[in-house]
Order: C-alpha cells, then sequence, then structure tokens
C-alpha cells in the first residue's frame, strides 16, 4: 500500500509541471485505504476548495456523517517544512484545528492541539526528484503509528464553560477572519447589489447594510455573520437532547424566532453555502455536540459564577474571540450591582408614586430597553417581579403570570445579531430556572431592530430574510403605538460612531432649543457632535415614549457629560419641562477628567471605560406634578466600594441633595447662580477677539513637526525624492493612514516646491507650553491648518490662547501668550481645545504665484504690527476708550487681559465656571488700576514669548556625571530636582515644581519628555525655572490687583 502510494507520487513528480494539487488524489486514496486497514470504512476525506492561503487546510476527515477527526495541510514536495510550521498560515490552523497533519507528501507532522506531537519521514523526496526513482521506504510502522494517533482522535466529552468558550472563541474567529471574510472579498461584481445576487452571503451583507447598519463594512458584517452562526449553534444545542450537527440545528431553534431560522435555513440547508464556511461550522458544530451546554451553563450558575452565567459565558468568549469587541459597537456588560440599583428603584418608584401595589409584577406595568445587549436588564426586572408575586401570590398561578405579564408586556431591542441571539437563548434559560418552560409557540419580545429608526423596513428580497422586515414591522408598532410604562437599560456612548439617520437626528431636534429659542454655538460642530452621541438619541426616544404614554419612568445608567455640558443645556431644559421628578446618581469615575475621590484618590469607573457614568431616573407622574423635584447624589470612591453601596442601598436610604437648575445652561448640579450671574456680564474673550479658531490639526505630528528645522528639512528633501508609491511612503516615513488624507497628494504637492521654497515652508510652531518646534506649514500635508486665523500668525504678531472647557490636575492654567501658530492639544484637558486669538489682523497678501497650496509673504520688514488692525470689538475698545482714555492701544488691553487672567484670585473665584465656558474679563473703569494690571500682563507677556528674565541669579545644575536624565524628582527638603545619583538643580521652590501652564506640570513635563537622553543645555532649564519663579512673583501681582478691579467695572 506504502510502495503503490510511492510510486504514485514519483510519477507525478517525474511530470516536473506538478502543482501541489496534483498530488491530493494520491493522499486522498491512500488515506482512505488506510481507514479500511484499521477498520474504520466509514471514514470520509472530503477536498477542499483553495481559493485563497488563507482558508481552510486542503483535507478534511470525517468518519461517518457526525464525527470530524481532523484536517490535513499539504505542501509541495521539497517545501521546507520548518519554515511552513512557523508560518502565520499555520499558527492559525495550529490554533483552531486540534488534531492537524502537515504534509509535503513525503514527511507527515502531527500537531495535537496547537503542538507537535508526531513527525516521521517515510522516503526521501530528492531521490524521486533528482533521481527519477522511486524512493524506498522508511519508518513504516512509526508512521502507521503517527496515522493511528491521527484516527484515534476525538474531542473530550466533558467541557468546563471557560474551555468550551474559548474552543467557540478560537473557531469563529477563524470563521470571521479566513472565510467569511474572504468568501465576500473574493465575490464577483462591481457593486455590492450585484455581488448580492450572485452570492447568498453577500446577500445577506446587503440585506443587513440596508436594513440595520447603514454604515455596516463588510469586515464589521464578517464580525456579527460569524458570531450570529455560533451562537446560533449554541442556541440550537440547547434543545437537542441527542445527536447535533450543523443541519440538525435549523429545526432546533424554535419558529418564533424568525431572523435566526432565516440565517440558518441558509447554513444548515441552502445548497449554495460555500465549501470553506460549512467546514468550519461543522468543527464549531462538532465541539457543540461534544458539551453538554445545558449542563455547562447550569453547573456554571450553581458555581457562584454570577447571576447571569450566559453574559458571564460569552465575556469569556469575546475576550479570546476579540477583546476589543467591548469597545466597539455588541456586548456592553453592565455590572449587576448597577443593574440590581436601577431596577429596585423602579419597582420601588412604581409602588410609591404611581399607586402600583406590585411594583413590576403589576399587570398595568409595560417596560421596554430600547439597548438591550443580551437582556441583563429585562432579566433582573423580571426576577424581582417573580419574586414579588409568588411572595403575594404563590406559585400556583406562575405559569399565567409569564404568559400574560412578562411575555406579553416587557420587550426589548437589539441592534447586533450576535447579542440578539444571545438574549434568546439567556431568556429561555431564565424563565426554566423561575419554573417556566418556553413552549415552541412562545417568544420572548426581544426584536433586531435599530431604535433610533422609527421607519418600518420594506419586504426584503433577499431569499431567507423575509423574517427581517416582519420582525421591524412588529418593532415598528412598538416604537409608533405601544403605551410604555417603563422604559430602562444602558445605551451606547459613542460620537464617533453615533446613529446619523434623518430619524435619529430628529429626535434630538428639540435639543437645539431653550424655551423656544435656538440655541447659538460659535462651536457648531462640536455642538453637533455632543447631540449626536447615542445616548443623547437614546433618552431623547425615551423621553417621546413616556410622553406619548403621558407618564412614565425612564431609567439609564449612561454618560453624564449631559449633567453639565453646556452646549446640551437644551436637553436639560428640555427633561425639565417633561419630567416632573429627576433624581441623579452620579458615580463619577472618569479618567478624562481624572476625577479624584474626597480624599484626593484616584475615582474609579464602575465600567471598563474612560468616560464617567451616572444613574438617572427620570419620572412624569399621571397627574402631573406642582413643583419639578429635581434631586442628585455623588458616589467617590474605588470600584468595590461603589458596587457594594449599590448593593446596600435602595432609593429610599439614598441621601439625595435637591438641586435647582436655572437659566441659562440648567445644570442639574449645586451650582452658585449668583456667583455666574457675576461672571457672565463681563465680556467673553472670544466676543472680545472676534478673530479665533482653533489650533492646527497635524493629524500625524511626528511627520510634519520637529524640534529641529534643519531635520524637518532633511526629512522633507527625502519625502520629495521618494519614489511615488503609497505604500512605501506611509511605511518609510510611519505615517499612518487617514480617511480623506492623500500621502500621494502630499507627495506630489512638495515634489512641486523649489528648495527655497520648502524652506520657507518650515515655520516656528508652539507645540506645548514652552516647547517650542518647528512645522512644515502646507495645506497638503497638515490635515487642518486653521488658515483663517493662522495665516495672521505668520507675521510679526502676537495671540492669546485659551479655551472653553477644560479638566485635569492643577487648576485653571489654560491661558498662554505665544508668537507662533499653535498645535490643537497645546493645552492639556480631556475637553476641548485650543482656541487662538491674534492681536492684529493683516489683509492677505498675494500668493507667489511659483507656489500651489501654500501661503507664501513678502518680506517681513515690508508688513508688521503698523500694518496690521487690531482684532478686538469695536464696542468694547470704545467703551475703555472712555473709560480709560482716548490714548489707550491694543498692546496695552492685550496685556491687562493677559495680567487678569493669570490671576489665582480669578481663576480661584471662577473655576466651576471657567471648567466649562470661555473665560470672561472684567474690565476696570479705573485707569490707574487698568495699567497696573497692564504692567503685569506685559510683563508676563514677555516671560512666555521672550523667555527673558530679569537676569537676576535663580536656579542652578549641581554635581558631576552623565548628564543623562535618568529621573525627575522634586526634594522638598532641599530644594533640588534630581536628574540622576550625582546630579541635580538646586534653590527649587516647590511652587516652580509644581507650577502648571496649560494644564502641563512644566518643570517636570519638561525632564520627563527627555528621560534617558543627555541634558545638553543645562543652562536652558536653569532659564525655564527661572520664567517660572518669575511668572509666580508677577502673578502674585496680579492677584493682589484683583480684588479692586471688581469694585468698579465698565459692564
Amino acid at each position: 500500500m506504502l510502495n503503490d502510494y510511492l510510486k504514485r507520487i514519483a510519477e507525478t513528480s517525474a511530470q516536473g509541471d506538478a502543482r501541489e494539487e496534483s498530488y491530493y488524489g494520491q493522499l486522498s486514496s491512500f488515506i482512505d485505504a488506510f481507514a479500511d486497514l484499521i477498520g474504520r470504512p466509514k471514514i470520509q476525506i472530503t477536498t477542499l476548495p483553495k481559493k485563497t492561503e488563507a482558508g481552510n487546510p486542503d483535507f478534511r476527515i470525517w468518519d461517518g456523517q457526525h464525527h470530524i477527526v481532523g484536517y490535513i495541510e499539504a505542501k509541495k514536495p521539497g517545501e521546507n517544512l520548518d519554515v511552513i510550521e512557523t508560518s502565520e498560515q499555520l499558527k492559525r490552523y495550529r490554533s483552531v484545528f486540534p488534531n492537524l497533519i502537515l504534509t509535503d507528501f513525503y514527511e507527515f507532522r502531527l500537531y495535537r492541539n496547537g503542538q507537535l506531537v508526531d513527525k516521521v519521514a517515510i522516503a526521501r523526496p530528492f531521490i524521486a526528484k533528482k533521481l527519477k526513482t522511486i524512493p524506498p521506504i522508511e519508518n513504516e510502522e512509526k508512521f502507521h503509528a503517527l496515522l493511528g494517533k491521527f484516527f484515534a482522535f476525538t474531542l473530550p466529552k466533558v467541557f468546563s464553560a471557560e474551555s468550551l468558550a474559548s474552543e467557540l472563541a478560537k473557531r469563529t474567529r477563524f470563521l470571521r477572519d479566513e472565510v467569511i471574510a474572504v468568501e465576500l472579498d473574493l465575490t464577483p461584481g462591481p457593486s455590492p447589489e450585484e455581488r448580492g445576487a450572485r452570492s447568498p452571503l453577500h446577500g445577506f451583507y446587503v440585506a443587513f447594510k440596508k436594513y440595520l447598519i447603514a454604515d455596516l463594512k463588510e469586515e464589521g458584517f464578517a464580525d456579527i455573520y460569524s458570531q450570529t452562526i455560533t451562537y446560533g449553534l449554541f442556541a440550537a444545542r440547547t434543545r437537542a437532547n441527542g445527536k447535533f450537527n450543523r443541519k440538525l440545528a435549523f429545526e432546533l431553534i424554535p419558529p418564533t424566532i424568525g431572523i435566526l431560522r432565516d440565517v440558518f435555513q441558509f447554513i444548515s440547508l441552502g445548497k449554495k453555502l460555500p465549501v470553506g464556511m460549512e467546514v468550519i461550522i461543522d468543527d464549531i458544530a462538532e465541539v457543540l455536540q461534544a458539551a453538554e451546554v445545558s449542563n455547562i451553563l447550569h453547573e456554571y450558575y450553581r458555581k457562584g459564577k454570577g447571576e447571569d452565567p450566559i453574559v458571564h459565558f460569552y465575556e469569556t468568549f469575546l475576550n479570546i474571540y476579540d477583546p476589543a469587541t467591548r469597545e466597539k459597537r455588541g456586548v456592553y456588560y453592565t455590572p449587576e450591582p448597577v443593574v440590581k440599583y436601577i431596577v429596585r428603584a423602579i419597582h420601588d418608584i412604581l409602588k410609591t408614586h404611581f399607586d402600583l401595589a406590585d411594583g413590576l409584577a403589576s399587570k398595568e406595568v409595560t417596560l421596554l430597553d430600547p439597548a438591550a445587549g443580551t437582556l441583563t436588564f429585562p432579566a433582573e426586572a423580571i426576577k424581582l417581579a417573580v419574586k414579588e408575586f409568588t411572595e403575594k401570590y404563590g406559585e400556583g398561578g406562575l405559569n399565567r403570570f409569564f404568559q400574560n405579564q412578562i411575555l406579553k408586556n416587557y420587550y426589548a431591542f437589539e441592534l447586533m445579531m450576535a447579542p440578539y441571539a444571545i438574549g434568546h437563548i439567556k431568556m429561555a434559560f431564565l424563565l426554566e430556572e423561575l419554573g417556566y418552560k418556553m413552549q415552541e409557540s412562545d417568544r420572548f419580545k426581544l426584536y433586531l431592530t435599530n431604535t433610533l429608526d422609527m421607519e418600518d423596513l420594506a419586504q426584503t428580497e433577499i431569499p431567507g430574510l423575509e423574517s427581517l422586515s416582519e420582525e421591524s414591522h412588529q418593532a415598528g408598532h412598538i416604537k409608533r403605538n405601544e403605551p410604555i410604562l417603563v422604559i430602562l437599560g444602558n445605551p451606547p456612548y459613542s460620537i464617533e460612531a453615533g446613529t446619523l439617520t434623518k430619524e435619529a437626528r430628529d429626535l434630538v431636534e428639540p435639543y437645539k432649543f431653550v424655551d423656544s429659542v435656538r440655541i447659538k454655538e460659535k462651536g457648531a460642530l462640536q455642538f453637533e457632535k455632543n447631540l449626536q452621541d447615542d445616548y443623547v438619541k437614546f433618552i431623547a426616544f425615551a423621553q417621546r415614549k413616556i410622553e406619548q404614554n403621558s407618564s412614565g419612568i425612564v431609567a439609564f445608567v449612561n454618560n453624564h457629560s449631559f449633567l453639565e455640558t453646556p452646549t446640551l443645556r437644551g436637553m436639560r431644559n428640555s427633561l425639565l419641562k417633561t419630567f416632573d421628578e429627576i433624581l441623579v446618581i452620579d458615580l463619577h469615575g472618569s479618567s478624562k477628567k481624572n476625577e479624584k475621590t474626597l480624599d484626593g484618590e484616584r475615582d474609579q469607573n464602575v465600567f471598563d471605560i474612560q468616560q464617567g457614568v451616572s444613574i438617572n431616573l427620570f419620572i412624569k407622574l399621571p397627574n402631573g406634578a406642582h413643583k419639578k423635584n429635581i434631586k442628585r447624589f455623588d458616589l467617590f470612591g474605588d470600584r468595590l466600594e461603589k458596587y457594594s453601596w449599590l448593593e446596600k442601598h435602595t432609593l429610599a436610604k439614598t441621601k439625595f441633595q435637591t438641586v435647582v437648575p436655572q437659566a441659562p445652561n440648567f445644570y442639574f448640579k449645586k451650582y452658585d447662580y449668583e456667583l455666574s450671574r457675576d461672571f457672565e456680564r463681563h465680556p467673553s474673550i472670544e466676543k472680545i477677539f472676534p478673530q479665533n479658531g482653533v489650533g492646527v490639526i497635524t493629524a500625524h505630528d511626528d511627520f510634519v513637526v520637529d524640534d529641529s528645522a534643519k531635520n524637518l528639512e532633511n526629512r522633507f528633501v527625502t519625502f520629495r525624492n521618494s519614489p511615488r508609491d503609497e505604500d512605501y511612503l506611509h511605511q518609510a516615513f510611519n505615517v499612518k493612514r487617514k480617511k480623506g488624507w492623500s500621502i500621494l497628494e502630499a507627495h506630489d504637492a512638495i515634489k512641486k516646491l523649489t528648495h527655497e521654497e520648502l524652506r520657507q515652508a518650515i515655520v516656528p510652531f508652539h507645540y506645548r507650553p514652552f516647547d517650542k518646534r518647528f512645522i512644515i506649514y502646507h495645506e497638503k500635508l497638515i490635515w487642518s491648518r486653521s488658515f483663517p486665523t493662522m495665516q495672521h500668525m505668520l507675521r510679526d504678531n502676537i495671540s492669546i490662547c485659551f479655551i472653553r472647557q477644560f479638566s485635569g490636575e492643577g487648576g485653571y492654567s489654560h491661558v498662554l501668550a505665544s508668537k507662533e501658530i499653535v498645535d490643537n492639544r497645546t493645552f492639556f484637558s480631556s475637553k476641548g481645545v485650543i482656541q487662538q486669538a491674534p492681536l492684529y489682523l493683516f489683509d492677505q497678501a498675494e500668493r507667489k504665484s511659483s507656489l500651489k497650496g501654500l501661503m507664501l509673504f513678502e518680506p517681513e520688514e515690508n508688513y508688521g504690527r503698523a500694518q496690521g488692525r487690531p482684532n478686538l470689538n469695536h464696542d468694547l475698545t470704545a467703551a475703555l476708550k472712555k473709560a480709560i482714555g482716548s490714548d489707550l492701544n491694543p498692546d496695552s488691553i492685550f496685556a491687562y487681559i493677559y495680567g487678569t487672567l493669570s490671576s489665582n484670585t480669578y481663576r480661584t473665584k471662577y473655576i466651576e465656571f471657567l471648567k466649562s465656558d470661555f473665560p470672561k474679563i472684567p474690565f476696570t473703569a479705573d485707569r490707574k488700576l487698568f495699567f497696573k494690571m497692564a504692567d503685569v500682563g506685559a510683563g508676563l507677556v514677555r516671560l512666555h514669548t521672550l523667555f527673558k528674565t530679569n537676569g537676576k541669579a535663580g536656579s542652578r545644575f549641581h554635581g558631576t556625571g552623565s548628564d543623562r536624565i535618568e529621573k525627575a524628582v522634586f526634594d522638598d527638603e532641599q530644594q533640588r530636582i534630581m536628574i540622576n545619583d550625582s546630579q541635580f538643580f538646586a534653590k527649587v521652590d516647590s511652587g516652580v515644581w509644581n507650577f502648571h501652564l496649560g494644564g502641563f506640570q512644566t518643570a517636570k513635563r519638561f525632564l520627563d519628555r527627555r528621560k534617558g537622553s543627555i541634558l545638553e543645555d543645562s543652562s536652558y532649564y536653569c532659564q525655564l525655572l527661572n520664567v517660572i519663579s518669575e511668572t509666580i512673583e508677577l502673578q502674585k501681582a496680579a492677584d493682589k490687583l484683583f480684588p479692586s478691579i471688581e469694585q468698579k467695572t465698565i459692564h
């Protein structure tokens, strides 16, 4: 038998032009014969089509119709199997397929669960190739033993929940990346619609894109669809008592879950199911066949893994399948203490405010989770309702309670197929745990739909997806017509990936007004982005549904930004009009704001996210209320402390404080409105300087910014002379791709510049406070030049930089004088970006005819401040000249403003308003006082723009050593900054070390950025410390002046 095999292999090899596939028949025949020899006549060998190198292995071996023995990956004789073994392709196969042979038809390597367990060479391929003869057999017994091990393999009959999740995750990831994605990519056709007509798989993609997720990409669909298949099989397996495989799955999925049955009509019965998909799906079914899924989940439950075994199982799966999935649309698991607190609160409010004695068990209750995920919130509500019912009325009527209340009046919407499938599994499991076994005709009313899309879907023409539109009609009826008393959940929050359908945008239209007056925002883009965040739309959807019902409760945990973000004042105003009572439990935990506990420790989030969250209960009473009741409670601490508090407290035990939202911002927090009115009466800085704009956005700092102008020049000479090849340019210059920007267009533009024009394009750049660099300022190289403002900073000019909203340590320090164009992140803050306002504006000079896309100006001596016109509000300037004197000039006004904003007294007094709004400037009507503050400001401007001190001796560098910056440690007792064990800067006050400018701890940041490098110029750092020291002294002078300023102002 082996002789015959080697003879046929040698004959094929002798043909000279044999491909890998030319040897398949010989190997297949030999394996078949060997199976007969060892008494396995039912063995079936399938040769799998090879569309790409990424797909499945070449052979699949079955034992009958229900058991997969293993896989064989073949390579052409003579290929180096040592190299193949370490290839990405083999690594993927070894991680997914637990019983795998790699062969070049002469050598066979057996892998078990990814590990090499045996290898045997049965002959030497060079004999057949070089000597043109049949090579002699070697190691025949060892080879038979290797094949014996291969055929003896079976999957373990007992899986733990963790190991089952792991095995499913590995195969699902393979299905997504190596099979579905490849099938989609290889489908011919000029458009998705035409490809959909040719391929059922592409048809599903077109339908999902058209009817559910408009911005869905093929890779996103591959992710959704692969998870759907796995959890559809999982759902079917929970209902199978005997044999289980892919083909049986369709009949095991309840007909009430129409969409899932549509999918499996194709997966189980479809004649056009691609073989590559069939192979890996069969493998997933094989794993599930070997596992007692229901027992595993019940065991998971009994071992105290949490009260939600399905979700915990899915989380284990996700952590292996794709850890980043939790950050995308999909499953956002809400911690149980948060869920329980919210559900208990709803239960209590129904009793106390709506006179429903049975709370969630009351027959009047209709409940909806509009972003249900895996049904965490409805599940907890059902458990509490069942507990209430049985404690009051016993278990005798429980079946009817499930049928007439839970399955009739509890609703949920979900956009993503995988959580949708898991949700149905979970509900069947939960109801059985609670004493009700769902019948064939039962379904929990979880619908696959986009909550924010109010239109019903037209009947889809995609074969096998008829129920998609049917489900849409059912969900649409609930959205439009069904009265809902309770809406709860954890809606998604995503500015970048929000739902932007017309219906979704219309939901938030009322939030663009305050008392019927449209909100006008200078930062219109950020205003719109904040409104279009999905969580805002979900609140708007819930608000509309409760208004439709005339009464009800909305209970969400969501992004807490809406509580105080100025741009969302219209939202707060609208909510106050609709709801009679609003209860807020702010859980804080924002790492973006760097939130602290009351003890100064880091405040932790209850989720694994950066954005702080709050629990929000919006209550509209049946007969309205005489007085609005808005209350808030703030919960700080570490995560476990917060969980413990939520578990132990009810709504009645929560120590709320009353807040009174008032115009113009209607903040849902304690707020000093009297001080706010005092702040608001002063002119705002962005109106004082009418021409202002955000800083430069490069999108690739390392490419276009450098400490050295010469380095930048050399880089772009090299760039200009490089091949015009997109992949090469991105790789050679380490530039990430960005949608809407072309590196080839940049290359073409730079190619047209002379060397002198290239040098002129490199200009000084204020990158961070006291961190001046250079930038190549060209429209084809930079994502956003902010040219309307920045063009005025390419001359001899001065500007003031400020920010609307800030967060972070160090208090407010977000004002800076600059003579250069600035970066949009020159300041450190998780909120907002820098605004730059030039003091002088210049008429646009003619563009040099030799340049395309670069604005260069005539030599500077022909222009200057004398030719500029002040960028100052005319009415304000007139009022100041009337109060102070006609000799007042723009530079003095600028200096006065800079001095005032540098006062720590001013900053401390108005800190709460500076966190959320532009600075407002109180202008004294006292001439003498005005010029005193202007003198202070002028000193600060000189320090910060020219880096010049009064020349007095200050900090000094001491010690001998390597000059290497190994650390940046401040010794308060010795008043020195250590840069290594033997060298330090002396005479440094703690105030200098802790000084912040633009949100950065300036002295520390300078050293941190250079850690590991040699301190080339110690005198520069000494000068920086002296500049900071003098800044602090001038700030103290401003502090002394500021209280007098507000005694008599021009406004």
